[in-house]
């Protein structure tokens, strides 16, 4: 049997590589350039100093006025020297600025392209997973002759392994409709608290074989809001919740309503998010990159799909690690 591993690629880009060389020849050619003016404008000042004393000693120009006109090349010459150095030192911090925004470009794209491949790979994984499962129920259950009980747990597996299916397409169908502004909510005044019941029942049956569903809604809460993208953004905070935290452990699912409007908490009882992440996280394709997270299935939209839902409604979303242990992600949901 024959076993592949993709080793991460640790070269660097080869268009970084040039343009470092570049930015290299770059400040050679102005250091250079700078060099030759000053030392051009030092040799003609010294001409003209040696023309003026030969016109003085042959009797040309009196003596007084050879030092007024010294004078006034020396005065000359240091404007000079301050044109130079004015108009250098804005070409520098010019040349800079140009030099580390596209560097900047340059190491974001890079990312990008890296972050793009691993959603690849993690969605070929992901589709194959549940298809390969699926295959195997089917044919367990055309192949031998079982229970009845046993027949109807495999038939729920392959029920799960379609709706791990039918979230991943949607997840994609949903962020790049928002990736190409063609997401249009459809908000209507309605009962919030209920929408966000028929969301946890829905998930209850999945999340519950391996973690305790604790759930504070607090009833008859109204507000304006579009129902499906609701239930994507719960699924989704759902979903990563129990992604992270071990089994057996608790995530809470909140809805309250508070003096500035409507408060929705999902928490987990996971490692937490590290503080350099936190601005990452709601990031496309954007995967954490300690070993435990790799060890996860994902694709990197869920959160993403959030923040921009959340967005949508003009509302907004907070993460923070509790104390206590765990991540909670809080969506606050002004007055009308």
């Amino acid at each position: 049997m024959l076993t592949f591993v993709i080793m991460p690629n640790t070269r660097k880009p080869r268009p970084l590589l040039l343009f470092y060389i570049l930015v290299v020849y770059v400040l050679i050619q102005f250091g250079w350039w700078a060099f030759l003016l000053v030392r051009q404008n030092n040799e003609v000042h010294n001409a003209q100093v040696e023309l003026l004393e030969l016109r003085v000693n042959y009797g040309e120009k009196e003596k007084a006025n050879e030092i007024a006109l010294k004078e006034s090349l020396e005065k000359k010459l240091h404007k000079e020297w301050m044109m130079v150095l004015g108009e250098g030192s804005v070409f520098l911090v010019l040349l800079i600025l140009g030099i580390s925004r596209t560097r900047n470009s340059f190491r974001k794209e890079a990312e990008m392209n890296e972050r793009q491949k691993n959603f690849i790979l993690s969605v070929t994984h992901e589709l194959r997973s549940p298809l390969a499962s699926i295959r195997l129920q089917m044919e367990t259950l055309k192949k031998r002759e079982l229970p009845k009980e046993k027949q109807e747990e495999i038939q729920n597996n392959a029920i799960e392994d379609i709706d791990r299916l039918n979230t991943l397409i949607e997840n994609i169908l949903v962020a790049t409709r928002l990736d190409n502004h063609l997401y249009i909510l459809k908000k209507s005044q309605g009962d919030i608290s209920s929408a966000v019941e028929r969301t946890i029942q829905r998930l209850q049956p999945v999340i519950s074989k391996d973690h305790v569903m604790k759930i504070d809604v607090q009833a008859d809460v109204n507000a304006e809001f579009d129902e499906v993208a609701l239930q994507s953004v719960l699924s989704n905070l759902i979903e990563n919740a129990a992604k992270y935290s071990p089994d057996g452990k608790t995530i809470l699912v909140q809805l309250k309503k508070n003096s500035n409007g409507i408060n929705i908490v999902v928490k987990d009882e996971g490692p937490g998010i590290p503080d350099d992440e936190k601005p990452k996280v709601f990031d496309r394709f954007y995967r954490s990159g300690n070993e435990e997270t790799r060890r996860t299935k994902g694709t990197g939209l869920g959160l993403y799909i959030v923040k921009n839902l959340v967005t949508a409604h003009g509302w907004e979303i907070g993460l923070r690690n509790d104390p206590s242990g765990g991540c909670i992600f809080e969506i606050s949901i002004p007055k009308s």
